[in-house]
């Protein structure tokens, strides 16, 4: 009994260490994208959504906004992440996500190209990008 409500616990706190995360794209970009959309892109099996070609930004492995994310929206751990890009690299079948240190930086990039598609802690967006999913 007292396992259970410790592992619940736990749960309920780990989550609540995680701000939510937005996933941001150019406002000009209407397309719908779904979850699924946004695991292909980042994951490398294909860019395209809806007619356009989107290029992913990841944040650097030490924002904790990226285990987040990897957990959340590619349901993978930020360590499987790393040993799926290295295999694809290895063998010349894949380039990872170009990473930056700071939410400011993918906002930028967000904001000044189309085809440029990332995600920040929610509370980071502001009227220069638009907000296709939250996690």
């Amino acid at each position: 009994m007292l396992k259970n409500l410790l592992m619940a616990l736990f749960v309920v706190m780990q989550g609540a260490a995680f701000a939510e995360i937005a996933v941001i794209v150019h406002p000009s970009q209407g397309a719908a994208i779904s979850q699924d959309d946004i695991s292909r892109v980042f994951m490398g099996r294909s860019g395209d959504i809806a007619g356009e070609t989107f290029i992913p930004v990841n944040l650097a492995d030490s924002h904790p906004a990226k285990a987040h994310f990897d957990q959340a929206v590619l349901g993978r751990s930020s360590s499987q992440i790393k040993a799926y890009w290295s295999r694809l690299v290895f063998t010349g079948k894949g380039t990872p996500p170009k990473e930056v240190g700071s939410d400011s930086e993918v906002l930028t990039l967000v904001a000044k190209n189309p085809n440029i598609i990332g995600y920040v802690p929610l509370s980071m967006v502001d009227d220069s990008v638009r907000v296709v999913a939250t996690f």
